[in-house]
């Protein structure tokens, strides 16, 4: 399901030779290592999805969508819900197969919608989605037009998501997804200072990290000269050089270690030898942006704030604010 030869090529033919180096010995871990106790289950349901014979991509209503020439019969609809639904829980979309559409926990094609008015150009560009979950805003980004998008995330069920769509997908827009790959590695992985990526996102990754400077290092180390920086992160309100760093959990998340102040997070990237360095949007999470749904029942947003008071978090933390950044390396 991993192509290590194809995954190979492509990078050596986008100037990324040292990474193409190392890439079957990180790909050969993911595989061989028992990622997940649940991967061979996830592995069938990919497997045994059935596939559209053609038809059409479309990003209506912010959903990746499949509109096949002919619909899926009942029995073939209900292969796809179930293989789909065997995934769970599915964290960022939305998609559509068809008439089943996966109403995912994040509406992230509201996120989408607040970043691509600050977007340089994305045609014939090499992207970098760092932290990308299932891959969802890599197809949004191959769909303007990118060259080449490389999205990483080591987590297995985003893996396992990301297949599924890519199996859907294939018969009905081959070009497109030809050119989005996720691999299933961490920043940390890859080589420094390859500086060949014309725009790199980080979205919802810096506050999950113990060193924010270290990351925004290593985005500028993946950055060329005067590529595009996008970054989307928590943040807490004030003009000041403040940085909350909670006792315990944060919105009962245990790996959240650093919540700067937009002015805080400007001056990181500065110290870090960002230029044209932006603040452009602050918003609120809202519970109509993050919630639970059928595809994904677990606990979200709502769970994680003060039923008293919704401007703060269960713990007693400003709620979650996300500003979104951009600079140039």
């Amino acid at each position: 399901m991993i192509d290590v030869t194809q995954i190979r090529q492509m990078l050596t033919s986008e100037g990324l030779g040292r990474w193409a180096e190392v890439i079957a010995q990180q790909l050969d871990g993911f595989t061989n290592l028992a990622p997940h106790g649940d991967w061979a289950r996830w592995q069938r349901a990919v497997e045994q999805l059935p596939v559209p014979t053609g038809g059409h991509l479309d990003c209506e209503d912010g959903a990746i969508g499949i509109s096949p020439d002919r619909p899926f019969d009942e029995a073939a609809r209900q292969f796809v819900l179930n293989g789909l639904k065997a995934l769970h829980p599915w964290r960022k979309g939305p998609y559509r197969i068809g008439d089943i559409r996966i109403d995912t926990e994040w509406r992230s094609d509201w996120k989408w919608d607040r970043v691509s008015p600050y977007l340089v150009s994305l045609h014939d560009r090499l992207i970098l989605d760092v932290g990308c979950g299932n891959a969802y805003h890599c197809w949004r980004m191959a769909h303007l037009g990118a060259r080449q998008v490389i999205g990483i995330d080591p987590t297995a069920l985003f893996m396992a998501q990301f297949l599924a769509i890519r199996k859907l997908l294939a018969p009905v827009a081959p070009e497109l997804v030809r050119r989005v790959q996720l691999l299933p590695v961490g920043i940390e992985d890859l080589p420094a200072g390859l500086q060949r990526f014309d725009t790199v996102f980080s979205m919802g990754v810096l506050y999950h990290r113990r060193s924010p400077i270290d990351h925004l290092l290593e985005l500028r180390g993946a950055l060329r000269e005067g590529g595009q920086l996008v970054l989307e992160t928590l943040v807490i309100e004030g003009r000041d050089d403040r940085v909350l760093l909670p006792a315990g959990r944060y919105a009962k998340m245990r790996n959240v270690w650093f919540i700067p102040t937009p002015a805080m997070l400007e001056t990181w990237l500065g110290r870090c030898g960002f230029k044209a360095i932006r603040t452009v949007d602050l918003t609120p999470t809202s519970l109509d942006e993050q919630r639970s749904t059928e595809w994904m029942t677990f606990e979200s947003l709502a769970d994680f704030l003060d039923p008293a008071d919704n401007r703060f978090t269960i713990e007693g933390y400003p709620a979650p604010r996300r500003a979104i950044l951009i600079a140039e390396a």
